[in-house]
């Protein structure tokens, strides 16, 4: 399992965000303080405060992949 913290400003965002996800077999999980959503759910994904960075867990052991092509999604 790897986590990190990405932020999901626009709607576009969110579409490539997912577009990008989709693509995994494995499950991704995004939290945004209480609430967990399914990260290849666009429906989930805006039901969260996307004005606020979200918890990001992928969970593989094998990543790296996954998170270089979401590079431009993570911060901190």
């Amino acid at each position: 399992m790897k986590k990190t913290t990405v932020m999901l400003d626009s709607i576009s965002a969110v579409k490539n965000f997912v577009n990008i996800v989709t693509a995994y077999d494995f499950e991704v999980d995004l939290a945004s303080g209480r609430y967990a959503v399914d990260a290849k759910s666009i429906m989930g994904i805006f039901s969260l405060d996307l004005s606020k960075p979200i918890q990001l867990t992928a969970h593989t052991d094998d990543a790296d992949k996954f998170f270089n092509e979401i590079r431009d999604y993570i911060v901190g």
